[in-house]
């Protein structure tokens, strides 16, 4: 079964279109290394919670909304290897600076139980 890096991201509001030339090119770099798909979506309806939400989570700013990402692979080794390679890549050096804060970013691999 496929595998799965997840994503959420605070990114400026202001700069969606800064974000999504960024998103598009990492999603040419991730294809050429073996991912089936990129998915991006941007914070529409992302409620703040009283315990735990995703504004808590990437200590999200007033001008800042929540970036919910995916990548999936054909399985946890083709996604090894594809990070690998991406690391290696001259694209990933030459990606410039970011449009969000890095370190506020939660990312993790995940294993499909359910794709329906």
């Amino acid at each position: 079964m496929s595998y799965v890096d997840g994503f959420v991201a605070p990114v400026p509001k202001a700069n969606q279109a800064g974000f999504l030339k960024h998103a598009t090119e990492m999603a040419a770099v991730f294809k050429a290394n073996g991912a089936t798909s990129v998915v991006e979506c941007w914070g529409d309806d992302v409620p703040e919670g009283k315990l735990t939400s995703l504004p808590m989570a990437v200590q999200l700013k007033p001008d800042e909304t929540v970036v919910f990402s995916w990548v999936t692979w054909p399985s946890k080794a083709a996604r090894d290897e594809g990070w690998k390679k991406m690391m290696e890549d001259p694209a990933m050096a030459n990606s410039g600076a970011l449009p969000f804060d890095g370190k506020r970013v939660i990312f993790g691999g995940f294993q499909m139980l359910l794709q329906a």
